[in-house]
């Protein structure tokens, strides 16, 4: 099945609000649904969370990406994936907050990895 926009959105909302407020402090510009689809390189980003100096900080969630990995996958497989990018996303604010960067470390690691293995089997 194909989770339409409209209630990949709704179910997008539904997560963000079981969030407790108080783990959103100065996630001033909350939390947004883009249509696209993002990659990096061969990598799909389901989502993303931005600091500007102009909008502030929030997180999208690329609703294009999770179409071309989940398409026909049933909705539970959608909401398992949304809710983790959630917390995913809602980690990396609470670093950022806390002036670490532990998640995107460990981001490139597993990267690094990944590209490791990858060429040992070339």
């Amino acid at each position: 099945m194909r989770l339409s926009l409209d209630k990949f959105t709704e179910l997008a909302e539904q997560l963000v609000d079981e969030i407790p407020p108080r783990l959103c402090r100065d996630l001033n510009g909350g939390f947004a649904v883009l249509s696209e689809e993002k990659r990096d390189e061969e990598f799909f980003i389901m989502g993303e969370y931005i600091e500007d100096g102009l909008l502030g900080s929030y997180v999208v969630f690329y609703y294009g990406s999770f179409a071309a990995i989940l398409d026909g996958e049933p909705r539970e497989a959608w909401e398992a994936e949304l809710r983790e990018t959630v917390w995913h996303e809602l980690r990396h604010h609470l670093e950022s907050l806390a002036g670490v960067d532990d998640l995107s470390r460990e981001e490139m690691e597993e990267l690094a990895r990944f590209r490791e293995g990858r060429s040992d089997r070339n």
